[in-house]
Parts: structure tokens; C-alpha cells; sequence
């Protein structure tokens, strides 16, 4: 059965150009492709210190550098600075997932997304976050908002549900067709020990990272993906 066809992308104020800030490539995969496939000039923006390790950093970010060389788009790498997003989030450790440390990292690479922007003459930019079925749409659209009105008249944040027309769906495919590494927590030092903590309540192992990639176990068995 033919896949219906995906309804016309438009930006917030008609821009043919667009900044994505991406958190991961599994994440980024069905936005970058439905963006680019609406002829929207699109640059990927990879800024996400709240990822730790500093493997597992370069890891998903050489993920999506991968995908973003395949699909010819620009890749735009900011700094590392995992000591600032620390401090960001001090008196937060233990605020469960979708809670306030979230916001606050949320806010961060926001701000810096909506700077870069600003001062690289995008007037529109969008996130990856939100399609993820583990986040909280309206807390990451909050942030993006806010991130935005500090430039007014100058930025608009694309508050688009990418989980709508089968997104998260296709998340999964491109994954498996991709072969992306699979992440199993959320990126943060605090996510990684409550998924850790949580796994032992469950009679399960620990997270093991940078071993489990999408589409591997099929393809190994000669099943498609």
C-alpha cells in the first residue's frame, strides 16, 4: 500500500530557510527528510552539552553528522561545554525526567540555537526534541518560545508536531534503514542513573553504551528492516 502523502510544510512566517537544532540522528531523521523534501534550505545545528559522557557526545553527534552528509545538508557544530550546563542545572539532580532540570537544559541549548540564528540571518528555527513519545511537547515548545522572544520582530521558534503523520513511526524505519546508534537514556549524567536505577527495579542489566544500533539484529538475521 502506497504511504500517504505528508501535507505541505510551511514555516511559521514563510522563511525558505530554517535552522533545526538536533539532539540526535534517530530523532533527527524524519524532520530532516520531510524539511528537505518541502525545498526548505535546512542547516543542522548540533548543540547538546548535557550528553555525557564525552563518548557518548561524539558518538551520536558523528551519528548525525553521518546523516546529515548523506542528505547534503549543513552540519553546524557548537561547543562542548558540558561545565556550563552543569552549572546550569546545580540544586537540580534529582528533579525526575520532564521536570525542572529538563527546562533549564531545554532552556540552554535554546538560547544558544536562537543566538547562532540571529546572528547567521535565520529568522526561523525548530527542534528535534519533540518527537520523541518520552518528551513532553508542550514543556519543549515553552522553552523554544521563550528562547525566540528574546529576539522579537527578529525569530520565531516553528512550535510543528513532528510525531503527527506517522513521525514517530518513521523515526523508527529511518533508524533501522540508517542503522543509527541506539541510545538508551536520555543524554544527561542524572537520566543515565535514574534509567540505571530504574532497570535494577526491573530485574534488568545497566545500561551498556555505544553497542546497540538500530536494525543491526535484522539485518544480522537476514530480516529486513
Amino acid at each position: 500500500m502506497a504511504k500517504k502523502p505528508l501535507p505541505p510544510l510551511t514555516t511559521p512566517d514563510g522563511s525558505q530557510q530554517v535552522l533545526l537544532h538536533s539532539c540526535c540522528a534517530p530523532c533527527a531523521g524524519p524532520i530532516m527528510a520531510d524539511i528537505q523534501a518541502a525545498g526548505i534550505a535546512l542547516t543542522i545545528l548540533f548543540y547538546n552539552p548535557n550528553i555525557h559522557p564525552e563518548a557518548e557526545y561524539l558518538l551520536r553527534k558523528e551519528e548525525n553528522i553521518r546523516y546529515a552528509q548523506e542528505l547534503g545538508l549543513p552540519f553546524v557544530d557548537l561547543d562542548y561545554d558540558k561545565d556550563d550546563w552543569f552549572a546550569r542545572v546545580r540544586g537540580l539532580e534529582w528533579e525526575p525526567e520532564r521536570g525542572a532540570r529538563c527546562t533549564a537544559c531545554f532552556d540552554m541549548r535554546f538560547e544558544r540555537s536562537a543566538l547562532y540564528a540571529v546572528e547567521h540571518g535565520f529568522t526561523v528555527f525548530t527542534s528535534t526534541l519533540g518527537i520523541s513519545r518520552w518528551k513532553d511537547m508542550n514543556q519543549i515548545n515553552a522553552c523554544g518560545h521563550r528562547a525566540a522572544s528574546r529576539y522579537p520582530e527578529r525569530l520565531r521558534y516553528w512550535d510543528y508536531n513532528w510525531r503527527k503523520g506517522g513521525g514517530s513511526q518513521r523515526m523508527i524505519e529511518i533508524a533501522k534503514k540508517e542503522q543509527f546508534y541506539q541510545q538508551e537514556y536520555c543524554g544527561c549524567v542524572y537520566s543515565l542513573r535514574d534509567t540505571n536505577l530504574h532497570r535494577i527495579t526491573q530485574g534488568r542489566d545497566k545500561v551498556v553504551r555505544g553497542v546497540k544500533f538500530y536494525g543491526r539484529d535484522e539485518a544480522a538475521k537476514g530480516i529486513q528492516s
